[in-house]
């Protein structure tokens, strides 16, 4: 597999080699395969585990909300309830606090993308900026093909000067760059809670190697929370549709959240809102009353007693019981080439 690099410049093509390397709520410890290109990613996704060997536990970053979408933030752990497969766990670990977490930006820099990625970009730096200054941060771009145009860093000049160079041209491997990003933030993340924010503008046109299915499957076996907004306001109905319904399952599958704001200038307001909502989830964790590792998915329930009616408790909607096989050695991906 192989890592495309690219040089800056509107408009002016990017040269690349090839090197490569293989969202509530959410849970699961897995083993690190990674990926980097940035390629597609290669294997059977059941590759991707959610038990270390010699560890079961489950542990899920849960967001409240009132029924007009103010996260509630001063419940106790006496207020939860979680079952897995319909059976009541004992929750072992709780709290809720502002932690660091390894977060990735997957932008969108296909050719559709030309007039909205400048305030896109604006709207990334602006997430940033609201989140934890002990976060550290990624950023993909993606069009036919995905680049990496900044490694995990916590330098917000690094990572404006990054959103600040893009080209836009090509189709959409939105999967593939999911996929990778995925990937990149099991293998080199340094912080417990894993995010990433995806910003798109259609449906998926380019990705030959990872299916939708898949995809979620691997979302469910990872413990990455997916948010995601769709700017599908001027996409053709039929499109429009397969790309929601495709945000909406990887949000699900991994207890995030997908928004498709009406105008461009509402993306701006929106990754503050996604800031602040990661900065306050609850962190619980629990070990499942079935020990057995055999690959069965198992559903995730989480309710909170006395809870106002409307309330909304979101966190990822299960896990697959899988062992983790001991990770193979990855090459290490080349960087980007910015002027």
């Amino acid at each position: 597999m192989h890592q495309l690099s690219r040089f800056s410049g509107r408009g002016v093509p990017r040269p690349y080699q090839w090197g490569f390397a293989v969202l509530l709520a959410v849970g699961l410890l897995t083993a690190q395969t990674t990926p980097q290109k940035l390629p597609v990613p290669q294997g059977d996704p059941d590759d991707v585990p959610v038990f270390t060997s010699d560890t079961r536990r489950v542990l899920l970053h849960v967001s409240v909300l009132d029924k007009a979408g103010k996260l509630i933030t001063n419940l106790p752990q006496a207020a939860f309830k979680v079952t897995e497969n319909g059976i009541e766990q004992q929750i072992r670990y709780f709290r809720r606090e502002d932690i660091p977490v390894s977060m990735g930006l997957i932008i969108d820099n296909s050719g559709s993308m030309r007039d909205k990625v400048a305030k896109v970009n604006a709207a990334a730096l602006a997430l940033v900026k609201a989140s934890n200054p002990q976060d550290e941060v990624f950023i993909y771009g993606f069009n036919d093909d995905t680049y990496v145009d900044q490694y995990f860093t916590n330098d917000i000049k690094k990572l404006e000067q990054a959103l600040d160079k893009y080209d836009t041209r090509g189709g959409t491997a939105m999967r593939n760059a999911i996929s990778m990003g995925i990937d990149y933030e099991k293998k080199d993340g340094k912080k417990d809670k894993k995010v990433l924010i995806v910003v798109t503008d259609g449906n998926d046109t380019a990705s030959t190697e990872t299916s939708l299915e898949q995809l979620v499957a691997k979302a469910q076996r990872s413990e990455v929370l997916i948010y995601s907004i769709g700017l599908l306001d001027k996409e053709e109905p039929r499109e429009a549709r397969a790309a929601k319904r495709a945000l909406q399952k990887l949000a699900e599958a991994s207890g995030g959240m997908d928004y498709y704001p009406k105008d461009l200038s509402e993306v701006e307001t929106l990754t503050p809102q996604i800031a602040h909502e990661i900065r306050n989830q609850y962190s619980i964790e629990y070990s499942p009353t079935n020990q057995e590792l055999d690959g069965t998915f198992r559903t995730i329930k989480v309710t909170v007693a006395g809870a106002p009616r409307g309330t909304i408790v979101r966190t990822r909607n299960g896990y697959y019981a899988t062992a983790a096989p001991s990770p193979a050695p990855i090459p290490k991906a080349t960087s980007s080439n910015k002027k």
